[in-house]
């Protein structure tokens, strides 16, 4: 959504809208996939988060920084190629790496509005369950999509009538959205999963390679 919003808004007024849509999109995950989590690994992950999105908002209301996006596509097309060619590899299942993983993903949702790639990259190192991993992403997102909301409205950042009335049509899309990947997700197989997030992160990499 990023992409196709700074065409027709400012970057700040794209940031905001897409940010309340993954807000909602993240309670959508917590209500849906509540099936045990890790409360050392969601706070390692949240607390860092929540500090490195506050800096990427307050950075995103000073620059764009829109280059900056394609060198993030090329590390995710290169990290899941990685991934691909030593499929027994994965970062070391330490705090040390939530933490990271949290201050990268903040900083990237802070300030080019797409953290949930960079999470998942590092989530992918914990080879959580399935149904754990989406309730744990959408935690740690709803943490850190909390603190760059708030901090975009802090900052002066406004919606429009037109805008307020697409987001409201935009937030029950988004729950049927969850609802629909909720009943796919129970026919991806567990050994098939790391794959399947791979794949995705790639896709999204090449988006932010060739249209960033």
């Amino acid at each position: 959504m990023i992409p196709i919003f700074t065409l027709f808004v400012p970057m700040p007024i794209a940031l905001l809208f897409v940010g309340i849509i993954h807000l909602f999109g993240d309670i959508w995950k917590v209500l849906l996939f509540k099936r045990g989590f890790d409360w050392r690994l969601i706070l390692g992950f949240g607390l860092s988060g929540i500090a490195a999105s506050f800096l990427g908002a307050s950075l995103s209301l000073q620059a764009e920084g829109l280059p900056l996006k394609r060198i993030l596509g090329v590390f995710l097309i290169l990290y899941v190629a990685f991934l691909f060619l030593k499929r027994e590899w994965a970062l070391p299942r330490t705090h040390g790496t939530a933490v990271c993983g949290g201050v990268l993903s903040g900083l990237c949702a802070g300030f080019f509005g797409v953290g949930g790639a960079v999470r998942g990259a590092f989530l992918t190192a914990f080879n959580l369950p399935k149904e754990v991993y989406i309730f744990t992403s959408g935690l740690i997102a709803l943490f850190i999509d909390v603190t760059r909301v708030s901090r975009y409205i802090w900052g002066g950042t406004r919606l429009e009538q037109d805008l307020l009335i697409a987001l409201v049509l935009s937030i029950p899309v988004s729950f049927i959205g969850a609802r629909f990947a909720k009943r796919f997700l129970t026919r991806v197989p567990q050994k098939s999963f790391r794959i399947f997030v791979g794949i995705f992160l790639a896709l999204v990499g090449a988006k932010l390679l060739i249209w960033a």
